[in-house]
């Protein structure tokens, strides 16, 4: 099982394009959406649709949930181009599921709502508290939210960040998670993360054009420079 894990695309739709570009050739059994699909740029609608249309699994984002619910009156934008269908569906996203593939046993989720923690430290023995749910515990976790890629293990297991498809802080490219696996414990488990360039100027252009956008200025300075601006 090939499983292809990606989140925060954020209304940027030539980087979205350009991961579907990539899909033949990553050969992906199953897509796993884990959130943010919208907020920050124009192209809204366009991600979201792309998102249901194109993925197998999904969980939401703090995006997802804070646009959907229209909790910030500031997010009118979103809303307008959104529509009601598509609102109510972000909102009533799961806000976590879990795989097991090679005998372990993931915990996935976005990052907020479910835990503050991972956005904010690389400290293990912090991120360690996401392996516990309740009683339960696992042998790794898969999020997003910081749209900074990683693999590490720590001594509770694998922390895996997916990185972020349409916002990449660092290095201003796609970024994806594939994840490769079987059915048993004895099976090879492998992770890689996706860096796939797109036309970043493309994706500042949409945004120029639209001068509704809110904080359009930072998102421009993000997807140009991977700079975090807001």
């Amino acid at each position: 099982m090939k499983i292809l894990f990606l989140a925060d695309l954020h209304g940027n739709l030539p980087a979205t394009l350009a991961l579907e570009k990539q899909l033949p050739r990553i050969g992906a059994d199953q897509l796993w959406y884990l959130g943010d699909a919208v907020g920050k740029g124009p192209s809204n609608a366009e991600t979201c649709d792309w998102v249901r249309a194109h993925c197998d699994h999904f969980v939401g984002g703090n995006w997802d949930y804070g646009i959907g619910g229209r909790e910030y009156p500031a997010d009118g934008y979103f809303w307008n181009q959104l529509g009601e269908e598509r609102l109510q569906w972000l909102n009533g996203l799961p806000r976590e599921t879990e795989l097991t593939l090679s005998g372990v046993r993931f915990r996935v989720f976005h990052g907020r709502p479910v835990t503050e923690l991972l956005t904010t430290t690389t400290d293990s023995s912090v991120m360690g508290a996401a392996f516990s749910r309740g009683e339960e515990t696992f042998g790794g976790i898969i999020f997003a939210d910081s749209h900074r890629p990683f693999v590490r293990s720590l001594a509770q297991g694998y922390a895996i960040n997916t990185g972020s498809v349409g916002n990449s802080l660092g290095v201003n490219r796609v970024h994806a998670l594939v994840m490769e696996g079987g059915d048993s414990p004895e099976d090879m488990l492998t992770f890689s993360i996706l860096s796939i360039p797109y036309d970043n100027e493309a994706a500042a252009e949409l945004a120029r054009r639209d001068p509704e956008l809110p904080h359009r200025d930072a998102y421009i300075h993000e997807v140009l420079t991977g700079v975090y601006s807001r």
